[in-house]
């Protein structure tokens, strides 16, 4: 299976993840590995498309910011927490409930966590008229979205396919 599905593992020992999160966990394992009932309440509780098509408007208002627009309600310092956003709410409410203990939820908080610290600076640059860090910023915050639009499409696919298989089962 994917790169994403194997991160996915439940951590056997409930250790804290390492710092250096490319690396892969042992074994062939590649299922998101949720109990029925609990993938069954987290896709009720959670619209994961949703919150990738919240997630993606994000970048065309970040490239407006880029161009010249000014909007209020992006400022460098509401921005920056991770929270101000509604993917960013659950991840650390119940997201983090049903999902942390997997070693790739970390690194989905890693990369929001940055893309929001990119879009900060982004915005911050874009102020200052720093046009080239602006850009280089605007870069970063394409590439942490892209990580974490394919972390949250792999929690998905785990998701359907645990309740898919508790489906045929019963």
């Amino acid at each position: 299976m994917g790169f994403f599905s194997r991160l996915f593992q439940p951590r056997a020992d409930g250790a804290p993840p390492p710092e250096d999160w490319t690396s892969l966990p042992e074994g062939q394992a590649s299922e998101l590995v949720l109990f029925d009932e609990e993938a069954h309440r987290l896709v009720a509780q959670f619209d994961i498309d949703a919150a990738i098509v919240t997630h993606e408007r994000w970048l065309p208002w970040l490239g407006e910011v880029l161009h010249g627009a000014r909007d209020e309600r992006l400022r460098p310092e509401v921005v920056a927490e991770d929270t101000c956003s509604e993917l960013g709410q659950w991840l650390h409410g119940s997201g983090r409930a049903a999902l942390g203990h997997f070693p790739a939820f970390d690194m989905l908080m890693r990369r929001h966590r940055y893309f929001h610290q990119q879009a900060a600076a982004l915005i911050a640059h874009a102020e200052a008229g720093e046009n080239p860090q602006a850009e280089q910023a605007f870069k970063s915050c394409q590439h942490a979205s892209r990580q974490v639009v394919l972390l949250l499409k792999e929690l998905q696919r785990g998701l359907v396919r645990k309740q898919r298989a508790a489906g045929r089962l019963q």
